[in-house]
C-alpha cells in the first residue's frame, strides 16, 4: 500500500511540475507578444501598425511550437490576405517594435519644452507625458493613432504632464489665467 501511495505522490508531483512549467510558458509567450507594434511592411516599405494574436500564440505554447499570426493591421481589410512577412521583424525583436518601447526611447534624454525638466522613466498609468504640435497645442497620447506615430515623433516636441495640464487649462480657460511678467524691481523688493 505504501508503495502505491508513494508512486501516486510522485506522479502528482511530476504532473503538477509539468503543468506549472506549461503555465509559465503560456504566460511568457502571451506577455512577449501582446501589444501594438510598428513594423515596416515588406510590401510597401512603409510603417504599419500591427497586433499579434497573443492569445492564440499563448494557447499554442501549451502544446509546443508557437506559430505567430496577426489579428490587426493598419493595412487591413484591403490587404487582409497578405503573407504576413512582417512577423519576422517581431520574432527577431519583439520588444523593439512595441509602440511603448518606441515612445519610451523617444523621451529618453529629452526635456520638457516648457519647464526643461528632463524625462526619466515614463509611468504611463500615473501622469503620462504629452506632446506639443506645430500650433503650440499640447496633445495627449490618447489622441495619437499608432499609424501616425512615426510622423508625430518627427514633428512634435515632448511635454511633461504638469505642463500639459497647465497649458490645456490656459488654452481652455484663458479668462481665468493671469500671466505675470517678471519684474526685476518687484523681485528685489522681496529679497
Amino acid at each position: 500500500m505504501t508503495l502505491v501511495y508513494s508512486f501516486l505522490i510522485v506522479a502528482v508531483v511530476v504532473a503538477a511540475t509539468f503543468a506549472i512549467h506549461r503555465l509559465v510558458r503560456v504566460v511568457r509567450v502571451y506577455l512577449r507578444f501582446q501589444g501594438k507594434r510598428i513594423v515596416t511592411c515588406p510590401e510597401t516599405h512603409h510603417a504599419a501598425a500591427v497586433r499579434v494574436d497573443a492569445e492564440r500564440a499563448a494557447l499554442q505554447a501549451v502544446v509546443g511550437k508557437v506559430d505567430l499570426n496577426l489579428c490587426e493591421c493598419s493595412r487591413w481589410p484591403e490587404r487582409k490576405n497578405c503573407p504576413q512577412d512582417c512577423l519576422r521583424q517581431i520574432e527577431e525583436a519583439p520588444k523593439a517594435c512595441l509602440v511603448s518601447t518606441i515612445i519610451n526611447r523617444w523621451y529618453q534624454g529629452q526635456e520638457c519644452v516648457f519647464c526643461h525638466k528632463p524625462f526619466g522613466e515614463i509611468h504611463w498609468h500615473d501622469h503620462p507625458p504629452a506632446l506639443l504640435d506645430s500650433n503650440r497645442k499640447t496633445v495627449p497620447w490618447t489622441e495619437v493613432t499608432t499609424e501616425e506615430l512615426q510622423e508625430v515623433l518627427a514633428t512634435h516636441k515632448p511635454v511633461c504632464w504638469s505642463c500639459h495640464i497647465s497649458e490645456t487649462f490656459r488654452r481652455e480657460h484663458p479668462e481665468r489665467v493671469v500671466d505675470r511678467r517678471s519684474d526685476e524691481l518687484r523681485m528685489t523688493l522681496y529679497h
